[in-house]
């Protein structure tokens, strides 16, 4: 079966860095990315653009947009990017040049979407700082995937990173798709009904699980930890929207491919590990030749 990993991370950030060394023990370089994908048959990563211009600055209200993946010289060929938006900037009185940046990078052909970091950003999803950034989703059709839940950082504020503020931008902006990252964890029942209530709005499983064998083999047989992500699933019952993504560096892709083999129902594995990234991203999409 061949796999997309719609949610991974190539950034400088300390968090990052940490996290792979102390709790995943994964090689946090485009090198150890490569390797995992090749054992576990993924095709193609989307990489969340992200910086921080001090370790452990992130959020960093400093960053320039558009945020990309700046762990190494170039972002790898198998690897997508969706830019990262800063609002801050946006804010500053900077809009202008800031925007011509973000357009810019929007037409190359590597670039999958736009990424909003909801919550660690203090700015809510419908806030008019984001109405420029739909209005360029729109106009490239691209779609703009936002943070949900808990954030990896004491420094976020939840209320923004709520999944049922993405309802209210759903119903706004109706010809932009969003996908939801985490499946809004902990609050995965108000993120299946969000999905399930509007068109436009799909969400990716990453993030649920953090660290090593030792973690996973712990919360894959804790039936209440793998219960709680089971009845949103089934409530939502649109598998034709839920998309696999690792986080990575947070979890290695093997562990993390078994673990979400596990919480989806064998037949609609083909469609959460790969035919449902073709339809939310279409230059995935182009870029496989998938007609």
């Amino acid at each position: 079966m061949s796999i997309i990993d719609s949610h991974v991370h190539l950034s400088n950030i300390e968090s990052f860095r940490q996290t792979a060394e102390n709790l995943s023990g994964v090689d946090y370089s485009a090198a150890g990315l490569k390797r995992e994908f090749d054992q576990n048959g993924v095709i193609l990563g989307v990489g969340m653009g992200l910086t921080e211009q001090s370790k452990g600055a992130f959020p960093d209200a400093s960053s320039e947009n558009p945020m990309g993946l700046d762990l190494e010289s170039a972002v790898p060929d198998f690897l997508m990017e969706c830019v990262g938006i800063n609002p801050a900037q946006l804010v500053e009185g900077n809009a202008i040049p800031e925007l011509d940046r973000i357009e810019h990078r929007l037409k190359a052909e590597n670039v999958a979407g736009i990424k909003l970091y909801a919550g660690y950003y203090h700015h809510y999803v419908y806030d008019k700082v984001y109405g420029p950034i739909y209005e360029l989703a729109k106009q490239y059709k691209l779609p703009v995937v936002i943070h949900t839940g808990d954030t990896y950082s004491m420094n976020g504020l939840l209320k923004y990173s709520h999944p049922l503020t993405v309802d209210e931008l759903a119903l706004q902006q109706r010809d932009v798709t969003f996908m939801l990252c985490h499946l809004g964890d902990p609050w995965v029942m108000d993120a299946a009904e969000v999905v399930a209530k509007n068109p436009n709005v799909y969400a990716d499983l990453s993030g649920l699980v953090v660290g090593d064998r030792d973690k996973f083999d712990r919360f894959m047989n804790e039936q209440l930890f793998m219960d709680h992500f089971r009845r949103a699933l089934i409530y939502a019952d649109c598998y034709d929207k839920m998309l696999f993504g690792t986080d990575w560096p947070l979890a290695p892709i093997e562990l993390y491919i078994e673990f979400v083999r596990r919480l989806v129902p064998e037949r609609f594995h083909d469609a959460v590990f790969y035919q449902n990234a073709l339809q939310v991203f279409p230059r995935v999409k182009k870029r496989l030749g998938v007609l």
